[in-house]
């Protein structure tokens, strides 16, 4: 006899429907307890009487997992985040040019409008120019607000991601090994210095067969240098690894893992929207043959 799992809601998964209705209550509350008036939308968002949303998906995978006592302080430190931006919205940054990063969004959370506009890292992954404030991470579609033009951003984007440092754990699997990048805001994001973060991280700069590489969630990126068969389980592990962070961690950028090599990004896996399968190019399978053999 096998027992079914509760239903996930459709829309603040991994939340069941049971938790999903507890965290909107919760949601609920701390808002009109902090003097807003809001109603859920069904959606997942609380809508303000004065047109603005809340919306609540990143805040449904931050509970997810913690004991139910817990949730209430989780959701009321978010709103009182929300509020005091409200309130006391952030001044701009006093010195752009060394303030400004460049992160990593999927097209889903960047208005349509928009898309078409933002450099395209990856097919549904975007660069968008971000500033850090109060804790929270300020996104500018149009970086000429902070006096910078598209071109200056990125590049003082990109330098200013160098300059950060990563927290590095490492999985093991039958013979391989998978760094967990973590510890930054813009961990994902250190994708696009990847360079910088094999050399300093990892201590493998220019890998001759290349590496895996995916950015599941905003907070993660998840790196296996490929040097002999190992990367087979290596596959395996990232597989597992990245469906769970893109499924339950906060800011979930690609389901996929790709393959870098010599700066260049090749996808190596499909999915049906559940389940993520390996999907290896002629010319993935030709670079790394060798090892194979």
């Amino acid at each position: 006899m096998f027992l079914k799992g509760p239903t996930l809601d459709p829309v603040l998964a991994p939340l069941s429907m049971a938790e999903a209705e507890r965290l909107v209550r919760l949601a609920e509350a701390a808002a009109t307890a902090r003097g807003l008036r809001v109603r859920y939308d069904g959606a997942g968002a609380l809508l303000t009487s004065d047109g603005a949303v809340a919306g609540l998906t990143n805040l449904a995978r931050a509970v997810c997992g913690q004991p139910a006592p817990h949730w209430r302080e989780i959701v009321d430190e978010h709103f009182d985040r929300i509020v005091r931006w409200v309130m006391h919205p952030p001044s701009p940054p006093a010195d752009p040019e060394h303030e400004v990063y460049l992160r990593l969004v999927t097209a889903q959370n960047i208005p349509p409008d928009w898309c078409a506009q933002l450099p395209e890292f990856l097919p549904g992954v975007h660069t968008v120019a971000a500033t850090r404030a109060d804790g929270a991470i300020a996104l500018h579609l149009e970086p000429e607000h902070l006096g910078l033009t598209q071109a200056e951003a990125t590049i003082a984007g990109l330098a200013n991601l160098r300059g950060l440092t990563d927290e590095v754990d490492y999985v093991m699997f039958d013979g391989a090994v998978v760094a967990q990048l973590s510890g930054s805001p813009f961990a994902a994001s250190r994708a696009l210095v990847l360079d910088t973060v094999l050399r300093e991280s990892l201590q493998a700069e220019n890998p001759s067969y290349g590496v895996l590489a995916s950015i599941p969630a905003r907070d993660r990126l998840l790196l296996h240098v490929i040097r002999d068969e190992s990367l087979v389980a290596a596959l395996s592990l990232m597989t597992c690894l990245t469906t769970k962070a893109f499924a339950c961690d906060p800011g979930p950028i690609s389901p996929h893992i790709y393959h870098v090599h010599s700066g260049d990004w090749e996808r190596l896996t499909d999915t049906d929207g559940h389940t993520l399968r390996p999907d290896l190019s002629p010319h993935v399978l030709n670079t790394i043959q060798p090892l194979l053999e």
